[in-house]
């Protein structure tokens, strides 16, 4: 049985269908840019960081499980999509995905895998022109407000209740 304390880290997926907590600190954050881990984000690369098995607990919800290779299988909510853990089978640790934590900014990654795989522009990031959300010309204040109005995702911290919406 476990019992939250100030020591518990939470997450969950986009949708709220999922939730979980770890009890104690993660180890290990970092960035894998591997093919397989760019595939299974939909993106560049998979930010993980490492928890202990017995400290892992599904709270809310159900994780639905893809096998992507014999000794590792992949967990997301099958509602939204969001890829939350990564299970290397044999090991006695899972991977929870950093952005899926409900503060992933107190979890730097401090290394880097699969580098082969590296987008070969990212050094030019950096001096990419930036806008925050709604303040590129991209869309109006009517529409920025529309989606802040009817936003369906998840807050950032456990809810006693929450209806998972289309």
């Amino acid at each position: 049985m476990w019992i939250m304390n100030s020591n518990t880290i939470t997450g969950g997926c986009q949708c709220g269908a999922v939730r979980y907590c770890v009890d104690g600190a993660l180890t290990d954050p970092h960035i894998c840019h591997c093919r397989m881990c760019q595939k299974a984000a939909g993106n560049f690369f998979m930010p993980l960081a490492s928890a202990k098995r017995d400290r892992l607990h599904i709270t809310r919800g159900e994780i639905s499980w893809f096998r992507s290779s014999e000794p590792v299988r992949r967990g997301f909510c099958n509602h939204c999509g969001t890829p939350l853990i990564f299970d290397p089978l044999t090991s006695d640790h899972y991977s929870v995905t950093l952005g899926s934590l409900d503060r992933p900014d107190l979890h730097r990654p401090l290394k880097q895998f699969g580098t082969e795989a590296v987008m070969p522009w990212f050094p030019d990031l950096p001096g990419l022109e930036a806008h925050e959300t709604g303040a590129d010309g991209e869309m109006d204040d009517g529409e920025v407000e529309q989606i802040a109005q009817s936003n369906y995702q998840h807050p950032d911290h456990d809810t006693e209740n929450w209806d998972v919406k289309p």
